[in-house]
């Protein structure tokens, strides 16, 4: 009896604005230890209608920013419907501690779980993953909307009640996060293993990148942590993914190497750095040592494809430390400082990245300097000219020498833009040291 008199006069406080009518009545519920049952009454009373109300599935569907414009109402209720009861029970900044009735917290008691319910029944298909740009959308949208509703707390106690609360653990499991980035993985994973089907195919347009498989490479690792992809929560799992694309892509280069180097020389019976299909979206490591489709043959690379290899392998390398920055800025945010770990791995990467440099710039230097040296060969015919003849003493060079010496010209003029001064430098040695030679 007692208790329904307080709930009848509970609500007329509430429905009058009468904060005295409430203070007394939140008093006479602590003193008979029934706390809970007044934030339950203000849950099933106050809050639930006008959740009922805001919460539609439809309108949510069928407006542009409709989740957005659900949320933004949901925060209203608080300082629009709770001021009083948040002002006696301490839950306002502006409350008095003289006239402070403790022992609520019914946004944590009594809002929150009304929230989550109304979600969680009346708009399922929010936490379907089945779209990942859609869910990532809306679980950024409700993720902001929870950070926004944790700032209407009082204080960092009623924060950690609500962390704690189990509706709040509820509505934040029903996002299935792991579906989602396994529909990301294949997305991401795919597209790599696709581009490296192409074998040493160019970019079709401008880009930081000669060849389409590094140009897709790093657009699969700047995918990781783009702002519409990326999600705090599963940073490790993209962090991972970011290994095991750089690992791929390292094995791709060391096979590409391997076959145009194979024996000295390039070789039609290597097989390609490709895989089937159906393991496409497979980044093992498992699968990187099994090695590639081995039925598949391969066309021989040629000297310019060599150079384009060079070229993007010492571009991925220069631009590595422009992700590591991205991926310090995305960890800062969520609390971990280790960066040395971090920056470490993908350095070691970046050092197993240039470990086929060598032989590739060997094979190169080789054979700019077999390109020269056909031209070369026309020099034992020079005595023969001259020999008991009454030519002229010849003052210009050769016709063959400018054609020896063309390759190397043209490597300059072709590849300025592409290939570091040094590493051409590097190339011109040993392509005149190999003519030298022989």
């Amino acid at each position: 009896m007692l208790q329904r008199s307080l709930e009848g006069l509970l609500l007329e406080g509430l429905q009058t604005s009468n904060v005295d009518i409430i203070r007394h009545c939140l008093r006479t519920y602590a003193t008979i230890d029934k706390t809970k049952d007044a934030e339950a009454l203000v849950g099933q009373v106050l809050v639930k209608p006008y959740i009922d109300e805001v919460i539609v599935e439809q309108y949510v569907q069928s407006h542009p920013n409709g989740l957005q414009v659900m949320y933004n109402k949901l925060l209203e209720f608080v300082p629009h419907h709770c001021r009083l009861l948040r002002e006696v029970t301490g839950g306002a900044i502006s409350s008095e501690k003289a006239d402070m009735v403790p022992g609520y917290d019914f946004l944590v008691n009594s809002v929150w779980p009304e929230i989550a319910r109304g979600i969680e029944e009346r708009l399922p298909s929010l936490f379907n993953p089945g779209n990942p740009d859609i869910f990532h959308q809306k679980y950024s949208i409700s993720m902001d909307f929870l950070r926004k509703f944790e700032r209407q707390c009082g204080s960092q106690a009623s924060v950690k009640r609500l962390r704690a609360h189990p509706s709040y653990h509820s509505f934040n499991n029903r996002w299935n996060l792991p579906v989602y980035f396994q529909i990301r993985f294949k997305e991401i994973a795919g597209s790599l293993e696709s581009a490296l089907l192409s074998h040493v195919e160019e970019t079709a347009n401008e880009s930081a990148f000669c060849l389409r498989a590094t140009n897709v490479l790093w657009n699969c690792l700047s995918a990781c942590w783009s702002d519409h992809i990326y999600l705090p929560l599963l940073a490790h799992r993209f962090y991972k993914l970011t290994l095991q694309l750089l690992s791929r892509y390292c094995v791709y280069i060391k096979e590409l190497s391997a076959c145009a180097t194979a024996d000295g020389s390039v070789t039609e019976s290597k097989s390609l750095p490709t895989r089937g299909k159906e393991e496409s979206a497979s980044l093992s490591s498992e699968d990187q040592q099994t090695g590639l489709a081995a039925d598949a043959q391969m066309s021989a690379l040629s000297t310019r494809q060599l150079i384009l290899i060079v070229a993007d392998i010492n571009k991925i390398m220069e631009k590595l430390p422009e992700l590591i920055e991205v991926i310090k800025v995305k960890l800062n945010k969520i609390g971990f400082k280790n960066m040395e770990i971090i920056k470490g791995a993908l350095e070691d990467l970046s050092s197993s990245l240039s470990e086929p440099l060598s032989t590739i710039n060997n094979k190169i230097s080789m054979d700019l300097g077999e390109s020269c040296l056909i031209y070369f060969k026309s020099a034992l015919e020079v005595p023969r000219l001259y020999r008991r003849t009454n030519k002229e003493i010849p003052t210009k060079p050769s016709s063959y020498v400018e054609s020896a010496l063309k390759p190397l010209f043209q490597l300059q003029h072709d590849y300025g833009n592409k290939v570091k001064v040094q590493t051409r430098q590097e190339w011109l040695r040993g392509a005149l040291s190999e003519c030298t030679h022989k």
